[in-house]
């Protein structure tokens, strides 16, 4: 059986208004042939058998959402072509809704919705359609699928899931100021007419704010927000479906817009004056008064700066930052009675100025702040107030007037003052003061040289309140009398070579002097009157309060006279001039040729004579030389000792040898090994006598001091010593096959040579003349003393 369509594709229907349409594709049976009765098919055989498609299949079906009729609505019609309308059919469903919300006629194949349908919930339905045989409810067709889809009405409404809705705009804005957006859904088909088509519309603050009809895009109207005036707006959004027509559904939504602030205002103070009060008393630093400006901003835009535009000479003003106010105090101590009533200008100023809104005008206010000062009672006043500086001459009188104190009570009613010295200022009592003239006169004899100032405080108080007392320093300055003479700085000493040449400088001293006169020091220098014809010795003022001594001649003798006194005197200026007289050591000392200092007659200083850092530098270099010395000393004696006399050991070769090629020829251990002479193993006669320094051998063979003695009386000593090792030589087959010379040189008890050292070389014979000694110099004089001819008793020595 091939199924086929017998009433046509698609089934219209029409009621109430509404439309349902049953949509059906047109499908046909392919053939072997080309036969349609049924009773050809059934008559051929096996052979002729057709394969036969699917007669019926539709997409789908659609069905009006939110149906409100009594009856069930229709949706559709299913058939099958091999329904020949006989009954022998049966329509079946089955899947989402079915038995339920779908129903179908089991012979007509009618299908009808029971439920009245919400597309916003479920959009469609999946359904499968099954034709059977009734009586034996085979299928006849493969089971197929459609799908029931809701057709969508305008029956929701625009809604704003996200409201209320919350925004912010800066005051004075310009028109156009984009504030925030809003949205509104709405769940009808937006794929199927305007059912889902939303505008937006302001309902109530059109005035201030629109909105964009297709974004919902909130912005500004005007461009005078003002937050002072007011700081928020309540706005009324509608959004409407149906793209705003007639008939259209709508929702709203509640949009807050708050106005943030702008520094759009400046500071006022809200009075033009401010008055205060304060003692005149006060410290400084004191606050006097507070004063505030306000601004009709908020936050930062309201941060404030105070100043002082007039009265800054004894008032401050600073900043409280947690309060903004301003805080007028103290900058110099006031003063009653020099001036009672201060009026300070404080001016405001915002820290934060808008450049946009400069043109509104100053940022800035200014007020009057006016202190009142009290009076109070005040100590005396000293005048000058830093304190008084006096002098006087050392050598007044007691009870010579030094200076006069002045203080007086500031206070209106000028009460009398007195005065007095504190002692522990001047315990001595130097100074006496009149109680009530301040007069400071003096109360024992004055010596600049001891101290040559005085400070002294000076106590001032009322005389009927004790309480009130103040303090002045005076400097008292002693002025210089010459009364001390000149003197020499040090006891000079000086030193001067025997031959010495006539105008060379010797020394040069200085003066000291305890007076201080105020045109400064001068002094004049001559020899003392007693030594002003001095032949040897002439004095040079040199002008600057120093003076020079020079040699007058030639030619000095220490054996004559090694010291002579130089007395010298010294006068200063005045007045009166004072004179003094010092003396100077000169010593005579003999020096090398060509120098013109002593080496050995200086004066050494003794440590007493030295300060403490120079004593202790001084013993430290003493210590240094000694520890010096020392070493030097000991490094000579281990020398000596390991230095041996290599003239006690001579070794002579005189061979030719063979020649470059002959290797053998030499044996250099020898010379090597000076020392070192094998054994000669047939060798029995008695200890080995090796060739050692004399004074070794002397303590080998003699046992010390008496063995060198022995050893230098009995010659054959060497000889013996001599003879073995001749004796070791020749048993020795190691020897070189030549001779060796050796040399033994010992000088014993006396020697031929007699002694070489020079004092034995001055006698009467001798033909040598040493006179010419004496013109080397004092270094070699004394040389020359013990040459010179007539001494017989050198010649025995």
């Amino acid at each position: 059986m091939a199924p086929y369509w017998t009433t046509g594709a698609c089934t219209l229907l029409a009621a109430l208004g509404l439309l349902s349409c049953c949509s059906f594709h047109w499908c046909e049976a392919s053939r072997t042939s080309g036969s349609t009765s049924r009773g050809n098919r059934q008559d051929q055989g096996p052979s002729s058998l057709e394969r036969v498609k699917r007669g019926w299949v539709w997409n789908q079906f659609f069905v009006v959402e939110e149906y409100t009729g009594t009856e069930p609505l229709y949706v559709g019609k299913i058939h099958t072509d091999s329904d020949e309308g006989e009954g022998n059919i049966k329509y079946t469903i089955s899947g989402e809704g079915a038995g339920t919300i779908f129903i179908i006629d089991e012979l007509t194949g009618d299908i009808h919705a029971t439920e009245r349908l919400d597309r916003e919930e479920k959009a469609f339905y999946t359904l499968r359609a099954q034709a059977r045989d009734r009586l034996s409810n085979d299928p006849l067709e493969p089971e197929s699928e459609f799908v029931i889809k809701v057709q969508d009405i305008n029956d929701s409404e625009p809604k704003f899931l996200e409201g209320p809705y919350i925004g912010s705009v800066a005051e004075l804005s310009p028109i156009g100021t984009s504030v925030m957006k809003v949205t509104a859904s709405d769940a009808d088909d937006p794929t199927y007419g305007s059912s889902a088509r939303v505008v937006y519309s302001v309902l109530d603050g059109e005035k201030f704010f629109k909105v964009d009809r297709h974004t919902g895009i909130i912005m500004t109207a005007v461009a005078d927000l003002d937050r002072e005036t007011q700081d928020r707006y309540e706005l009324v959004v509608k959004a409407t479906d149906m793209a705003g027509q007639m008939g259209g559904l709508s929702g709203s939504t509640t949009v807050t817009i708050v106005i943030t602030d702008v520094n759009d205002n400046p500071p006022r103070f809200p009075q033009k004056m401010y008055q205060f009060s304060v003692s005149e008393g006060a410290a400084m630093g004191t606050p006097v008064g507070r004063v505030i400006a306000t601004d009709a901003d908020m936050g930062e835009n309201t941060d404030m700066s105070y100043l002082i535009k007039e009265g800054g000479e004894l008032f401050k003003v600073n900043t409280d930052v947690e309060t903004q106010e301003a805080i007028v105090s103290i900058k110099k101590p006031l003063d009653f009675e020099s001036k009672r009533t201060h009026n300070v200008v404080v001016e405001a100023i915002n820290k934060h100025v808008d450049p946009r809104f400069v043109d509104l005008g100053s940022f800035r206010d200014q007020t009057i702040v006016r202190v009142s000062v009290s009076d109070i009672d005040e100590p005396p006043i000293f005048q000058p107030a830093e304190g008084a500086v006096m002098e006087v001459q050392e050598d007044a009188k007691v009870g010579a007037l030094v200076g006069i104190v002045t203080a007086r009570d500031p206070d209106v009613k000028n009460k009398p003052v007195r005065f007095s010295i504190d002692r522990t200022t001047d315990q001595e009592m130097i100074f006496h003061i009149d109680p009530n003239s301040g007069a400071i006169t003096l109360g024992k004899i004055l010596d600049r040289e001891t101290a040559g100032w005085h400070n002294i405080t000076v106590k001032a108080v009322e005389a009927d309140n004790h309480t009130m007392a103040s303090h002045s320093a005076v400097s008292i300055r002693i002025l210089d009398v010459n009364d001390n003479p000149p003197e020499l700085a040090t006891p000079y000493e000086a030193s001067i070579c025997e031959d010495a040449k006539p105008g060379q400088l010797i020394h040069t001293i200085s003066v000291v002097d305890r007076d201080e006169p105020q045109s400064g020091h001068r002094f004049y220098f001559t020899l003392a009157p007693e030594d002003s014809s001095n032949r040897h010795f002439t004095l040079w003022d040199v002008k600057d309060n120093t003076a020079g001594i020079r040699t007058q001649r030639s030619g000095f003798n220490r054996h004559e006279q090694n010291v002579y006194f130089l007395p010298i005197l010294v006068v200063d200026s005045g007045p009166p001039s004072l004179s003094s007289t010092g003396t100077l050591t000169i010593h005579v000392c003999g020096c090398d040729t060509g120098e013109n200092y002593c080496r050995s007659s200086t004066p050494l200083l003794t440590l007493s004579s030295l300060s403490p850092p120079a004593s202790a530098a001084a013993l430290l270099k003493v210590l240094v030389l000694l520890i010096l010395t020392l070493k030097r000393h000991r490094k000579g004696q281990r020398m000596a000792e390991d230095e041996e006399d290599m003239r006690d050991n001579v070794i002579k070769y005189n061979d030719e040898g063979g020649g470059e090629q002959d290797t053998q020829a030499y044996d250099m251990s020898a010379l090597r090994n000076l020392y070192d002479f094998p054994e000669a193993k047939s060798c029995d006669s008695g200890p080995d006598i090796r060739s050692l320094p004399q004074w070794i051998q002397a303590n080998r063979v003699g046992g010390g001091a008496e063995g060198a003695a022995a050893a230098a009386a009995d010659f054959s000593l060497f000889k013996g010593y001599i003879r073995k090792k001749v004796e070791q030589a020749d048993a020795d087959l190691s020897v070189p096959p030549y001779d060796s010379f050796q040399t033994y040189a010992f000088e014993g008890t006396s020697s031929p040579a007699l002694s070489l050292s020079s004092i034995h070389t001055l006698s009467t014979t001798s033909e040598q003349d040493f006179s010419y000694l004496s013109d080397w110099g004092p270094r070699f004089r004394q040389l020359a003393g013990y040459y010179a001819p007539g001494n017989p008793e050198e010649e025995g020595s």
